[in-house]
């Protein structure tokens, strides 16, 4: 390691007699440095050094410095960044989770191994090719779990008291990037996008095609919690919906190479077909590279929240013995030419930590039709909502997995599967899961709740406080929430939640997201839009 350290050194050096008082000297002193102090610290730390571990810390210690999205990635996490960038891998095609440190199945995927071989959510995993998965973590369970394509892995699992055996074949696993696509109206058919991994857009258009086939005259995009990926991806998705030739983003780096523009090549699929995109804080980087090209041309009705403001470019770059570094070397531009990056990591603040990019240095930018949007800061919707929030108790019926728990419950003891279309459960059905919740632990704390017992514990530092310390204690008493009234007052939110987990153990992921579709509020709110074409056309117009 100090060997091959010393020759990037000596190189370094070479360099920087030929072109003295520049940043080269100052690159081959500091690794100078940098060798020196590790073979000190090697030599004569009080104890033993593990080289790997505390250069790896160095590593991304420098990287961290620079922004979130350059990383170092060693040889042993090329496998899981190849499927982060591909969707694919060779496993059992299962996502599994940790609850109470139990390892459980949380979603065997679709017409992959682990399904077609009978395992179920909710399904304990004991023991991996007879290894124990007791301590372990997911990651260390899934990396068990995978191997090549064709062997064979053993699974003991615990279903519902029964101990349970599977002998599974691994197999190449390609996740989809369209898991769901559906009807939501007699004419608005919904495309729902999680990835932007390879053949994407391909799924796209699939899916549009089937749409159109079964009468959608109006589509909807939903981007929502979409992290983005692919770049090229980005570019073809919108290509579906937009003309051949046109600019979808052009990327700008410090290296020539890396300033290129990047145009639809295709012909669209439909360029004229009414479309929403639906769009969250969660929305990133390729996703929003889709939505702000619709946006800048016009071409769709944005409805959400403010995407995440990710305008950055990474490239991956190979280093010795098949570690890899993934660089950012260029910020994206959209076709209006603004750049949506929000967190500015040249311009640190003292302390190290970053700022937005504030409003007084926002430029305005117009889009086809000349309506004005913003750089720095994300894509702002056509038409903003607010994003929901779960209350208190059905945040804490979540964590404390009652939720996942009674859809396993409800699946074993209704073998029936129910229909997928307009699933509901009735008052009886919901009573039941209270009555079923009685001897169960949960509890949680309402924001009112918060505030009252914050200032009842800084009685002590002030006088006037102390003087109405019953009065705050007879507060409390009164604020205190009431379980069973929450669980009324909050029926409709915790009971959609029942309804999508319990779709899940019937029809897998496709399952959960047609069923939480059918009761979303920003889904109905773009069918609203999609039905009066007026309203359409007139947000897509300069005001």
């Amino acid at each position: 390691m100090v060997k091959i350290t010393s020759a990037i050194v000596l190189s370094a050096l070479l360099v920087a007699v030929a072109v003295p008082n520049t940043k080269y000297f100052e690159i081959a002193k500091n690794l100078d440095i940098f060798a020196t102090l590790f073979k000190e610290v090697n030599a004569f730390y009080v104890d033993e050094v593990d080289p790997k571990k505390t250069i790896e810390t160095g590593i991304n210690a420098m990287l961290a410095s620079l922004d979130p999205y350059t990383n170092f990635i060693p040889e042993e996490d090329a496998a899981d960044y190849r499927t982060m960038t591909t969707g694919e891998y060779a496993g059992i095609g299962s996502l599994i989770s940790q609850f109470n440190a139990k390892v459980i199945v949380t979603m065997p995927n679709e017409g992959f191994p682990a399904a077609k071989a009978g395992l179920k959510v909710g399904d304990e995993i004991i023991k991996v090719d007879d290894i124990p998965v007791s301590g372990k973590t997911t990651e260390q369970v899934s990396k068990l779990l995978k191997g090549k394509p064709g062997t064979q892995v053993h699974l003991q699992v615990l279903r519902n008291g029964q101990t349970k055996h599977f002998e599974i074949t691994r197999a190449n696993i390609v996740m989809p990037n369209v898991p769901y696509s559906g009807m939501v109206a007699e004419k608005t058919g919904y495309i729902k996008l999680t990835d932007f991994t390879t053949n994407a857009a391909k799924e796209v258009k699939k899916a549009l095609k089937k749409l159109k086939s079964k009468g959608a005259e109006s589509i909807i995009l939903d981007l929502r919690e979409n992290p983005g990926g692919l770049l090229f991806e980005a570019v073809n998705i919108a290509n579906v919906f937009i003309p051949k030739g046109k600019l979808v983003v052009e990327t700008r780096g410090k290296q020539a190479d890396w300033s290129q523009q990047y145009k639809t090549l295709n012909q669209p699929v439909d360029e004229h077909i009414p479309l929403v995109v639906l769009t969250s804080s969660g929305s990133a980087s390729a996703s929003e590279i889709v939505a702000g090209t619709l946006q800048d041309y016009d071409r769709a009705v944005l409805l959400g929240s403010k995407t995440f403001g990710k305008g950055l470019v990474q490239t991956t770059r190979q280093l010795p013995y098949n570690a890899q570094v993934k660089i950012t070397t260029a910020k994206y531009y959209i076709p209006s030419g603004r750049c949506i990056q929000a967190l500015d990591y040249t311009h640190r603040k003292s302390d190290g930590s970053v700022d937005k990019v504030p409003d007084s240095l926002k430029v305005a930018f117009k889009t086809q039709n000349g309506r004005i949007v913003y750089d720095g800061g994300g894509i702002t919707p056509d038409v903003e909502l607010k994003e929901a929030y779960l209350a208190p108790i059905t945040v804490s019926l979540l964590t404390k997995a009652h939720i996942f728990n009674y859809a396993n419950h409800y699946y074993y003891t209704h073998p029936q599967p129910p229909k997928l279309a307009g699933f509901e459960l009735t008052d009886s059905e919901y009573d039941a899961f209270v009555t079923w919740l009685a001897d169960k632990k949960y509890d949680y704390t309402t924001p009112l709740e918060k505030a009252i017992n914050e200032l009842g514990e800084n009685k002590e530092n002030n006088q006037m406080l102390d003087k109405v310390k019953d009065k705050i204690a007879l507060l409390q008493a009164e604020i205190a929430h009431n379980k069973e009234q929450d669980l009324l007052t909050y029926k409709m939110e915790i009971k959609e939640l029942l309804e999508e987990e319990i779709m899940g153990r019937y029809y897998f992921t496709r399952g959960e997201i047609a069923c939480a579709v059918s009761h979303d509020d920003k889904v109905a709110e773009a069918i609203a839009i999609l039905q009066h074409p007026d309203t359409y056309q007139q947000l897509l117009q300069p005001h």
